[in-house]
């Protein structure tokens, strides 16, 4: 089945480039440039991927993509933006996004992303589907349930966003074991570039201030200096 990709971008040449690319992945792209007539197009279903500006007219890609994830059921979202402050980039993650590409990028680059994103829905899906899968994983007071996406404190539900869960399931289906920040970058975001590290400690970091009691001193996902990162075993 043919995949469709929903672009809301306001720049028309960017617009058309990335519509290109996604039709040169055999895929079908629908571009829009307001982003009020992208949520409506959003709205209307048979959407898989939503590749987002973050400066539009009408509404702004952070609300945009609020609006998204306020839908039942999970698509990914890609942003894309002039804007290259970790603020903005925190924003749009905080926000829902699962990732974030700073303009002007490199088509191959884009190009590996949406594979990137693509692949970790399939693995999600197969995962939601395998028979050895558990209902749910319990470490001190922290209770995750993967079937639903949702994690608890003290039967407190933590708000996490869909990169923030997968890390944290990806940590506590391997409880004890070691991963540098590069093999994190390639199970849980599905690609692995020289650069990207940042993204692995921006994502740690704040899943550390939400399921932690004390961050600076993290009981669940600790710290092994020189190597990477390890769930409390």
């Amino acid at each position: 089945m043919t995949r469709t990709v929903l672009i809301v971008e306001d720049n028309p040449g960017i617009g058309e480039l990335v519509s290109m690319q996604v039709t040169d992945l055999g895929m079908r792209a629908i571009l829009v440039s307001r982003g009020d007539d992208g949520l409506k197009r959003f709205r209307q279903g048979g959407i898989d991927l939503v590749i987002l500006d973050l400066m539009l007219p009408g509404m702004d890609g952070l609300a945009v993509c609020r609006e998204i994830r306020s839908c039942p059921g999970y698509v990914p979202v890609l942003m894309l933006t002039a804007k290259s402050s970790e603020l903005d980039r925190v924003l749009g993650l905080e926000m829902g996004a699962d990732d974030y590409l700073t303009k002007p990028f490199n088509v191959a680059e884009l190009a590996a992303r949406i594979k990137a994103l693509f692949r970790r829905v399939d693995a999600m899906a197969a995962q939601s589907n395998a028979p050895d899968e558990p209902d749910e994983l319990v470490a001190g007071q922290l209770r995750i349930d993967p079937a639903r996406h949702r994690a608890f404190i003290d039967d407190r539900e933590v708000e996490l966003t869909a990169r923030e869960f997968d890390l944290l399931w990806h940590f506590a289906r391997h409880r004890g074991r070691v991963f540098s920040r590069a093999q994190l970058l390639d199970a849980v975001w599905g690609y692995n570039h020289e650069g990207y590290e940042h993204t692995v400690n921006t994502h740690i970091n704040r899943l550390r201030n939400k399921i932690e009691t004390d961050p600076a001193d993290p009981r669940y996902i600790q710290t092994v200096w020189g190597v990477g990162y390890r769930f409390m075993d």
